[in-house]
């Protein structure tokens, strides 16, 4: 048979056909059959399969994760309670709301029996945070130079933490006979009670 016999079959009558053309045909018809079937279930399938292999990988590293955690739970647990005990050990070097007075005046002494002379020492409002407070003091005061700095070397040792922010050394006179001026803004800190904290987070919200 001829390829342009092709055009002179009778579809009606596909029964009288030549067996090679029958056969050509059914195979073209499986071919067609089985292609259509991929691009409708199959591909779908391949598709949900990969995206169970995604999830397959996610949840094996998941799993791998939390495997480690869990091997280390003992160490975490071990440095939780460090930074609680360390954290303790700075809370005690707050002073309460009845301690700040003291603290306040450990400050003035120890600038006198420096040699230092306040012209200003002015303690200001209260700054809230979370679980402490911070209060800046306004401080100006005069005298040598090695007297400041065994001022500053003395609220280092002191046994409450006494910070110093923005300070300025100028010539305290224009005799210039060696005294200096330092002005300064102190910070110390105590911490909030449990009846303060409840009050501040309240003033948040």
């Amino acid at each position: 048979m001829k390829f342009s016999d092709i055009n002179d079959l009778d579809f009606e009558n596909a029964g009288n056909w030549p067996t090679p053309v029958k056969a050509g045909a059914v195979t073209l018809l499986c071919i067609s059959i089985i292609l259509v079937g991929y691009f409708i279930d199959t591909q779908s399938q391949l598709d949900a399969l990969d995206a169970q292999k995604q999830q397959e990988h996610e949840l094996k590293q998941l799993v791998e994760i939390k495997t480690a955690k869990a091997a280390n739970l003992q160490a975490y647990q071990q440095q939780m309670k460090e930074m609680e005990n360390s954290f303790g050990s700075l809370l005690k070097q707050l002073p309460s709301r009845n301690e700040v007075a003291e603290l306040l005046t450990d400050i003035t002494q120890t600038g006198i029996a420096s040699g230092l002379e306040f012209e200003l020492f002015k303690p200001k409002t209260e700054l809230p945070s979370e679980f402490y407070a911070e209060l800046p003091i306004e401080l100006k005061v005069k005298g040598r130079y090695h007297e400041i700095g065994k001022f500053m070397g003395g609220l280092a040792t002191l046994p409450r933490i006494v910070t110093l922010h923005d300070f300025k050394i100028s010539n305290a006179n224009k005799e210039r006979n060696g005294d200096l001026l330092m002005e300064a803004t102190a910070k110390t800190y105590r911490y909030l009670d449990e009846n303060e904290i409840q009050q501040s987070k309240l003033s948040e919200k």
